[in-house]
């Protein structure tokens, strides 16, 4: 199911900031996999049931990343994306969450994938 996750809503840049804080207080906890995609490598997977902590962006001027944390208390794993170019997220039909795909200036594409949420 999760492999036929269907990425069509695009966040404009200007949103970025706004957007990694929202989705970070709405996910917190919730179990992720990070995988990133190559041109040249292909798929790579990070890291996978990991409880997600945060997504931190910071604009151009400012460092121009995105980090991903993991943890429950503390940072145990975190991904750095350098000059993100693109931000597209997938919901199920019920609108929640889940997977952000991040594409860099690179090419790479980092793959955030959300575990189901139990009933």
């Amino acid at each position: 199911m999760l492999n036929k996750i269907e990425l069509t809503k695009s966040v404009p840049q200007e949103r970025w900031g706004e957007f990694f804080d929202q989705f970070s207080d709405g996910n917190r906890g919730r179990r992720i996999s990070i995988e990133i995609i190559t041109p040249e490598l292909g798929d790579e997977e990070l890291i996978q049931n990991a409880p997600l902590m945060a997504m931190v962006y910071d604009r151009p001027g400012k460092g121009n990343d995105l980090v991903i944390e993991t943890g429950k208390n503390e940072v145990t794993y975190a991904h750095t994306v350098d000059s993100p170019t693109e931000v597209l997220t997938g919901q199920s039909e019920s609108g929640r969450m889940l997977a952000v795909r991040i594409s860099d200036a690179t090419g790479t594409q980092t793959l955030v994938k959300l575990q189901p949420v139990e009933p």
